[in-house]
């Protein structure tokens, strides 16, 4: 069986790898430990409440899962994983974070007008994301 990731508080965004899926769905299954939660949100240019969106969570929610040091449910811990790997993907398109945080705040034609980011509340949104950025990658502009 897969080992889970691990994840310390060390945390950079390379660490989390989509090369071994099993290690990414035994994780998911485990969830992902609020401690291990706030070591990613920290290194990411989303707020508090950017991510309470993404997750579908209420701000108080994530309180209480800060005070017990809750594990998120499966679902959610795979949003999060999604997000962070969209986002890895998006700072080796782009060569760095900065260039890359610009574009998911900047209206895009290519997605219907809307700023990146906020296709970051589904999969379906992380999926045409990741589309993007390949296309991007591959110098196929829309």
């Amino acid at each position: 069986m897969a080992k889970a990731l691990k994840i310390d508080s060390s945390l950079s965004y390379k660490l989390i790898d989509d090369r071994d899926v099993f290690a990414l769905i035994k994780t998911v299954r485990e969830g992902i430990k609020y401690t291990v939660f706030k070591s990613i949100a920290d290194r990411s240019p989303f707020s508090s409440e950017d991510w309470s969106a993404f997750l579908h969570l209420s701000e108080r929610t994530f309180q209480r899962y800060k005070k017990e040091e809750r594990t998120f449910d499966p679902i959610h811990s795979e949003k999060i994983i999604e997000i962070t790997l969209v986002y890895n993907k998006g700072i080796e398109v782009f060569g760095n974070p900065d260039k890359f945080n610009t574009w998911l705040e900047s209206k895009n034609v290519a997605l219907g007008g809307v700023r990146p980011k906020e296709l970051l509340d589904s999969t379906f949104g992380i999926s045409l994301l990741r589309d993007e950025l390949t296309r991007i990658e591959h110098g196929v502009l829309a």
